[in-house]
């Protein structure tokens, strides 16, 4: 409650006259000054001084001596002074005299005293008379009076009156904190920018900025009035944005003043500067006034270091908090350890609270032990919750049951979403069904994401499309890449070996040899039989026959029919004609067609020479 009768002091009168000269230091001059001034106004209200009386009676209430005030406030209240009427009301409710206090305020307030008509409101809203409450809510703002003013807003806004928020930004403008705090909370809502809020339709993107902007204003205005929860969320807007030594000194007022969550805000932003000491201090003080997600990371950081008992104890405490990732991160560390029956228990208590990861996890998990009819429902559910990855699983549990128009749908779901390996699957699906847009359209996001095998399928498609190449004429430029050699070398970058092989060869047709035979290189010891046979090839051409059947010799071995045919006749000219016919069976039976043919004559032919 509101205490008054102290804006007139008789230093404000001139009854008060201070000595000059040299005196006591500053403190001590002013404590001289309080006692002095509280001797000149007892002697006041003695001789009847009404307003002694009530500002004498008023600077006792505010240290706290009830029992001093109240017989000078009763007496300025007695010769008709309002403000003593209303601190008489404040010293009653302080003394636990609800009822009394209410009587004295409402005859201050009916003289007048807007501090008495908040109080009143107040009293007459705790005991549910709400429209009483209005009446003298509304009496005080009226009067400019700021708490009545905020107490009115708040009343109003709890009844879903249109006109709160002319009342509460009024509040905010007049230098109230919560009511800035409100107003910045409510312009957060109208853009959507809330967590726990979510716009529907079209928005107007510049509305939405300048809204923004001045809800950012408000938290301003009440962070700097020390509102702990407006620094945190000017805190959390500052990094979003990229603002982070700003950030952290927000972060850092709200933690200092109590607020758990900017403790463990500022942990996280000292974590990514690579102070992770700092970081578990800020941690464990946020943790220690029951931030869940602060003991989450002080347990994900004892894991990270293999303190996993402590760990545990951190991600207990984090679910004792009602933090739900908690049992996901108990879940996880028990998959870790192998302790499967505990990981199983923990990923379902988190499922069943709504963990979507949670319940990904346990459908993987059961997966793994062949529950897949148990499985099946725990994948929808993520899903259904927005887990990209249960989607995408759901996707590869369809294909592999054949059910190809459910995979597809679930692929889809999860490559709108980003899924790389999902929009590749798409992109795949598409190029089946003959729809090249759609499919490179894919294609391009998977290959886009860092998926090596969509870069592929990517520039095999563009490399199909591309006219033959006009002949090399003189002075012109001997290659250009096109866009499809791009995406092979990209993918062959990231060791795919059939990108690699493909890159090979078109460095050799544009007689780069070195480029060539480093792709092919790279692609045979990666276990490419086309790379191994590609690359013996050039070896031989570049006069290297026994490196080249080096590399033929494991083409061959891995079922490549050419290599062994190129084997064959190597070993027949150089006229080891049993190894030679091995060599030709051994292509015969490989195949294709064509090698079969010719490796079938060779055979023959070298069966008859070793028969003559």
């Amino acid at each position: 409650m509101d205490v008054m009768g102290d804006k007139a002091t008789l230093f404000d009168s001139g009854r008060f006259v201070q000595t000059s000269g040299e005196g006591p230091a500053r403190d001590e001059m002013g404590d001289m000054a309080d006692a002095a001034d509280e001797v000149r106004l007892a002697l006041a209200a003695r001789n009847g001084d009404a307003e002694a009386a009530s500002v004498l009676g008023a600077m006792l209430l505010r240290r706290g001596d009830l029992e001093g005030a109240e017989p000078h406030l009763r007496a300025a209240t007695a010769a008709g002074d309002r403000a003593a009427a209303n601190n008489l009301g404040v010293l009653l409710h302080q003394r636990g005299y609800p009822d009394e206090a209410a009587g004295w305020w409402r005859i201050a307030a009916v003289a007048g005293s807007a501090a008495a008509g908040h109080a009143l409101g107040r009293y007459h809203r705790e005991r549910g008379d709400e429209p009483a409450a209005e009446y003298w809510l509304r009496q005080s703002a009226e009067q400019g009076h700021v708490l009545g003013i905020y107490a009115l807003a708040d009343l109003l806004e709890h009844r879903g009156d249109a006109t709160a928020g002319h009342w509460m930004r009024l509040a905010a403008e007049r230098g109230h904190r919560e009511a800035a705090y409100r107003v910045a909370r409510a312009l957060d809502r109208g853009t959507g920018r809330l967590d726990d809020e979510h716009g529907t339709g079209r928005r107007d993107a510049a509305a939405d900025d300048e809204t923004a902007e001045e809800a950012e204003q408000w938290y301003r205005q009440a962070a700097a009035r020390g509102h702990r929860r407006a620094a945190l969320h000017l805190g959390a807007i500052l990094e979003q944005r990229g603002e982070l030594k700003e950030a952290g000194r927000w972060y850092l007022t709200a933690a200092k003043d109590g607020e758990p969550r900017a403790a463990c805000a500022l942990g996280f932003l000292l974590r990514d500067a690579g102070d992770t000491e700092s970081a578990a201090v800020w941690w464990l003080r946020a943790a220690q006034e029951g931030d869940g997600n602060a003991a989450n990371a002080l347990g994900a950081l004892h894991a990270e270091r293999g303190e996993t008992q402590t760990a545990e104890r951190w991600y207990r405490a984090a679910l004792d908090a009602g933090d739900d990732n908690g049992a996901y991160n108990l879940a996880l560390l028990c998959a870790e350890q192998g302790r499967t029956a505990q990981a199983e228990q923990w990923y379902r208590r988190a499922a069943y609270a709504g963990h979507r990861e949670a319940a990904n996890a346990l459908a993987i998990l059961l997966l793994q032990v062949g529950d897949t009819s148990g499985a099946e429902p725990w994948f929808s559910k993520a899903a259904e919750a927005g887990s990209v990855d249960a989607a995408f699983n759901l996707g590869i549990l369809y294909a592999g049951r054949g059910e190809e128009a459910m995979a597809l749908r679930w692929y889809e779901r999860a490559a709108a979403a980003g899924h790389t390996e999902a929009a590749l699957q798409v992109g795949m699906a598409r190029l089946r069904e003959g729809d090249e847009r759609a499919a490179e359209r894919h294609l391009r996001c998977a290959a886009g994401g860092g998926s090596a095998e969509a870069a592929y399928r990517l520039a095999t498609l563009l490399d199909a499309r591309r006219p033959p190449r006009p002949a090399h004429e003189l002075g012109e430029s001997a290659h250009e890449k096109a866009e499809c050699e791009e995406w092979y070398e990209r993918a062959a970058q990231q060791g795919h070996r059939r990108a690699q092989v493909r890159v090979g060869m078109l460095a050799s047709a544009r007689g780069d040899v070195v480029e060539a035979a480093r792709w092919y290189r790279a692609a045979a010891e990666a276990g490419s039989r086309n790379g191994a046979f590609n690359l013996g090839l050039l070896l031989a051409r570049e006069g290297s026959e026994p490196e080249a059947v080096v590399w033929w010799t494991r083409a061959a071995d891995d079922g490549h029919g050419r290599a062994a045919l190129r084997l064959a006749l190597v070993y027949a000219r150089r006229g080891e004609l049993a190894e030679g016919q091995r060599w030709a069976a051994r292509a015969a039976e490989l195949g294709p067609a064509e090698v079969t043919e010719r490796a079938g004559r060779l055979r023959d032919a070298l069966r008859e020479e070793l028969s003559a």
